[in-house]
Order: structure tokens, then C-alpha cells, then sequence
């Protein structure tokens, strides 16, 4: 049993740990490989303008999260090729599938970014250009494994020239077509092979090497060498599909719709989960994964005692169907709560709409799990991950509930996160994101932005002002935008740019996002006017953080437009992640 996992970044421990075990296999399976080209693999993962590719490592990993292979490939965006550098199993690995399924899952990745092939080289079945027996043998096993698949050499040209006479197997450049019947052209061709002699050999080649290699590049289309060992056509390579490993991991709360209000001007009811699941399920961009338990001790760590203690015992003590609405609130002597539950609420309540009924306890606490599950994915090395969570859980304070809100499932897993590295939570709901305001307002590793409506009209009414900066170690760890009751899309965007500005001021090595949609227009919670096609550009700027991003579902009510708004957001938000094209996804919406 292995999993294929994409690395693009060593910027969680996963990650790092996962390049180490690949750079031990490369010390192994490629002993004349110069130690400066191992050690190099991390620096090309993080900075691929300085080698003019992008690289993208796939991992073969166990169930310990071992690594029994990998495939290392490089995306020449400007030129819409790929080059596959290395793909090899761990030292005694056989037969298990692994190089297969790697290179299945390298063509997959080809395909989806558009290229017009896979290029890669291959040590040739030539006694003439191999003359050890056993050597002539491997290379012939590893040229039937690909023309398996429909690539083969390309021939007619001076590629395999070696860059000294005396040199033994020099490479074949070898074509995958990637299942089109599309020919290669020659003018295509001679600029990928410039482009992959130049960025990978340039310090290597003897002058005039690579002109004259390029230049004997004459037939138009290329010549490919006819089939040798395998005759059947291979399978061609779905390009619509998007591979498990760079699915949106989804965590949907399964116990949400025990905490249905009925109560008349009760918004937050269980159809808004439904209205978003069903958007999202149009598409091929989610991976569902199961909420798991999470002890409570995570919730601790954020919230005071009491208040957890509190909100179990009420909810417990109601009958079924019954409601607390806090009505008495302690201005004058905070120090001694009532003893009858029913008026302490207000103790730990910020307003009069927010109930305690049997459910809500469990519910909030199956909220956590799933936002916490969601966080898990993320330190296990996915990229993106949604916790559909209800109830929201944005306006929960340290020492408080309110707003719909009782726990607060995206700080309690930003705090998670924080033992990776910083964190920074981004709050697009319309409303103020106070709870995480408060619960990180003095502490500088996690940063809290929130982009809503300004207080002086728009709940919670007494917090979210823009002189609120944090204090203590936190001081300008805290930033919030204010907005007028009635702004354009564009403007929206241009603070939203700000905000995406500090998040990298901040260096965080991850990033929360609290996703409300009641910023969309006719929202019946909020003023403002964003449509689909805002939610895709604000989701895309988000993504171009590059950051791994845990996303908690907060706010939004208007159901004929949340799960549209969405499935939206999503698209563009992965879609910058990946640098991939977010159109077929809209329209797969559509279509389904």
C-alpha cells in the first residue's frame, strides 16, 4: 500500500522529511550523481526562477509515510513542456507497482498543465552506444516500460551525441505524446531541446555543443522511432481529471443538523450545508476525508475552562427542542455568575439571538473536529483543505459565545498549526472576526486580519475598528479593515491586496482562511455586492500566497448563491495554487 503525494514546497515538516528520504534514494539508485546536484533538490523545489524550470516532486509514500519512490519533474511554463529528471524506486523495492503508477501519475500531471508533451532521456538499446551486456539490458527494460505508454525516442537527430568521444551511453531524448496524435513540429522541438540543454547542461556542454545539437533537428514533424516492443496503443491520459493529490481535502461536519433552530429570524440553519455541498460535488476539485475526534484538551488551549464547562452542562440540562436566549447581562459585577444556568447565558453571551439548546454543544464540538481534521491534512502535506463546518464559530471569544458561535473551530486550528511555524488567519466574513481578534490579541506568531463591515453599523458593533492592533507581543499582530456600508467589487479587492500584502510581510509558514459568503450581494446579513465572478478573482488572489491553506466555513446566508459563491471562490483559489486554468471547473459546474 503506498500514496503518491505532490510536493511543490518544503515549507512544512512533512515535506522536508519526505525530500530527505528522496535524496538518500537519489545517494543510492545514482551513485555517480555529484552531491551538489542532491543537496540542490529543496533550493529548485523553492525557487524556480533561478533555474528557469518549476520543479515538481511526486512521493510514493507508505503508510509510516516512508518514501519508496519518486518521480522529480520540471514544468517549463513559458515553452508548455515538461521534462521528467528522475523517477526511481527505493534500493530493494520490486514490483510493487511503484514506477508505474509515478509515471502514470507524472503524464496525468503533463496533461493537466496544458504541455505538448513529456520529454525525458533514456539510455539507449544500441550495442553500438551501450556496450556492457548488463547495462544494453536495463536500458532495454526501461524503453519497453515506457513505449508501453506511447514514448519512444525521437530519432533523425544528433542528441545522443556524447560530450566526450570516449563517453559510453549517451542519452536518447525520449517523446511522450501524452495520448495526442497531434505530430511535434520541428521549430517546437528545437526550442524545447535548446531550452532543456541550456537550463539543465549549460555549464556542462562544450562550446557549440548545443547549437549543433539543435540545428540537426531538420525534420518537420520530428521523426519518432517506430514501436519495438510493445504493439497495443497505450491509454490516453485524461486531462480533465484532477489527481487525488491535489484535491481540495473536504471535512464535512456530519453532526451539524442535530443543532436546528426553528425559532422565526434563526439564519443559521442546516440547508446552508447542503446548499454548498451540492455546488461542490459539481466538480472534480474535492477529496472528501471523515471528521475525526479530537480531544477537548485543543479546545482548552484557546478557550477558558469555564465557559466549555459551562455550555456543556446547560446544553445537557435542556430538554429536546427547548431554547436559552441570554437576556441578563452583567455590566455592573462580572465577578459572581448566577447559579441558575438559564441566567448565567447572558455571563457568557455577547448578544440575545445566540441559543443554548441540547445540541449545541456537540454540534460546536463536531465543528472543532472537522476544522481540526482539516488542519491534520494540511501538516500531513496536502495543500489545500476545507472544513464545511456548522455552526460557525468566528465571533467565540476567550471567554465568550455569541454571533451563532460557540467554540472557535478556525482559531483553535490555527493554534494547532502554530507548531509548524507562524500563522496568519484571514477573516472575510462581513461580520468582525472579534473572536480571533481576542484570543490572539497578544501574541505575535499567529496574525489576524479581518476585512468587514465597519462596527458603527454592523455586528459584533463594539470591536473591528482599525486603531485595534494587538498589544503586548501582539502589537500590530492584529489589523483590521473597516469598510463602508456600501462598496464596489473593486474595492473590495484593492483592500483585499493590502491584506494579502502583510500576510506576507508576516512570513507565515501557513495560512486560515474564515470563509464567510455573506459579503455576496442581497446576503440578508450583509450590505455589500459580490458576485460569482468576484468570489473567483478574490479566491485566485488568495491562492497566489502560495501558502498551505486551511479554509473554515464561517458566514452566509442567502442559499440560492452560496454554493455557486463557493464552488467559485474554490475554483480560483486552487487554480492559483496549482497555476492551472480554473474555466473547466466553472464549467464543469455548470454542466453536471
Amino acid at each position: 500500500m503506498f500514496r503518491i503525494r505532490l510536493l511543490s514546497h518544503d515549507d512544512i515538516p512533512s515535506s522536508r522529511a519526505a525530500i530527505a528520504h528522496v535524496q538518500d534514494i537519489l545517494r543510492g539508485q545514482f551513485p555517480a550523481l555529484r552531491e551538489t546536484d542532491v543537496k540542490k533538490l529543496p533550493d529548485q523545489l523553492r525557487d524556480p526562477i533561478k533555474y528557469r524550470l518549476r520543479s515538481l516532486l511526486f512521493v510514493a509514500e507508505g503508510p509510516r509515510r516512508e518514501v519508496r519512490g519518486f518521480a522529480l519533474i520540471n514544468h517549463a511554463p513559458d515553452l508548455d513542456f515538461c521534462y521528467l529528471d528522475y523517477i526511481a524506486s527505493k534500493k530493494g523495492i520490486t514490483g510493487a507497482g511503484i514506477g508505474g503508477a509515478l509515471y502514470q501519475r507524472v503524464r496525468q500531471e503533463a496533461a493537466s498543465l496544458r504541455s505538448v508533451g513529456l520529454f525525458f532521456e533514456c539510455l539507449p538499446d544500441d550495442p553500438a552506444l551501450s556496450r556492457a551486456p548488463e547495462i544494453l539490458k536495463q536500458n532495454v527494460a526501461r524503453l519497453r516500460f515506457y513505449e508501453g505508454y506511447g514514448a519512444r525516442p525521437i530519432t533523425g537527430t544528433l542528441y545522443e551525441t556524447p560530450l566526450r568521444p570516449e563517453d559510453d551511453n549517451p542519452p536518447y531524448l525520449v517523446f511522450d505524446p501524452l495520448g495526442s496524435a497531434k505530430r511535434l513540429r520541428a521549430e517546437t522541438a528545437r526550442t524545447i531541446v535548446r531550452a532543456i540543454l541550456e537550463r539543465k547542461y549549460g555549464a556542462r556542454c562544450p562550446p557549440g555543443y548545443i547549437d549543433k545539437v539543435v540545428a540537426s533537428i531538420k525534420d518537420d514533424p520530428v521523426r519518432i522511432r517506430a514501436p519495438r516492443y510493445v504493439r497495443k496503443e497505450p491509454e490516453p491520459v485524461r486531462r480533465e481529471v484532477v489527481p487525488a493529490d491535489k484535491r481540495i481535502v473536504l471535512v464535512v461536519t456530519d453532526q451539524h443538523a442535530i443543532h436546528h433552530v426553528h425559532d422565526r429570524g434563526y439564519v443559521q440553519s442546516p440547508v446552508r450545508i447542503r446548499s454548498i455541498l451540492k455546488e461542490l460535488e459539481r466538480t472534480d476539485l474535492f477529496r472528501r476525508v471523515a471528521p475525526r475526534h479530537f480531544s477537548e484538551r485543543h479546545i482548552r488551549a484557546i478557550h477558558d475552562p469555564a465557559l466549555i464547562d459551562y455550555l456543556r452542562k446547560a446544553c445537557a440540562n435542556l430538554k429536546p427542542g427547548g431554547s436559552i436566549y441570554p437576556y441578563v447581562f452583567p455590566i455592573r459585577n462580572a465577578t459572581r455568575p448566577p447559579k441558575e444556568l438559564p441566567y448565567r447565558a447572558g455571563y457568557y453571551c455577547i448578544d440575545t439571538f445566540t441559543p443554548i439548546n441540547q445540541n449545541a454543544f456537540v454540534a460546536a464540538k463536531r465543528a472543532v473536529d472537522c476544522a481540526l481534521t482539516a488542519a491534520s491534512s494540511i501538516v500531513d502535506g496536502a495543500r489545500i483543505a476545507y472544513a464545511l463546518v456548522r455552526p460557525p464559530g468566528h465571533h467565540a471569544e476567550r471567554r465568550s459565545f455569541g454571533g451563532f458561535c460557540y467554540f472557535n473551530s478556525a482559531a483553535i486550528a490555527a493554534h494547532h498549526l502554530s507548531a509548524l511555524g507562524k500563522v496568519a488567519i484571514l477573516d472575510l466574513d462581513y461580520h468582525h472576526g472579534n473572536g480571533h481578534q481576542d484570543i490572539f490579541y497578544e501574541r505575535s506568531d499567529v496574525l489576524t486580519i479581518s476585512i468587514h463591515g465597519h462596527p458603527r453599523f454592523a455586528y459584533p458593533f463594539f470591536s473591528g475598528f482599525e486603531e485595534e492592533r494587538g498589544t503586548g507581543a501582539g502589537l500590530g499582530s492584529n489589523i483590521n479593515f473597516p469598510l463602508p456600508e456600501t462598496i464596489t467589487p473593486s474595492r473590495y479587492q484593492e483592500v483585499l491586496a493590502q491584506a494579502l500584502h502583510r500576510i506576507r510581510r508576516h512570513k507565515p509558514t501557513t495560512l486560515v482562511v474564515a470563509l464567510g459568503l455573506d459579503t455576496a450581494k442581497n446576503d440578508p446579513t450583509g450590505t455589500w455586492s459580490l458576485l460569482a465572478k468576484d468570489f473567483l478573482e478574490n479566491g485566485a488572489a488568495v491562492g497566489k500566497l502560495d501558502l498551505p491553506t486551511l479554509v473554515v466555513q464561517e458566514g452566509g446566508y442567502d442559499n440560492r448563491v452560496l454554493g455557486r459563491n463557493a464552488r467559485h471562490f474554490f475554483a480560483g483559489l486552487w487554480s492559483a495554487a496549482y497555476g492551472q486554468d480554473a474555466a473547466s471547473f466553472i464549467a464543469a459546474g455548470r454542466s453536471k
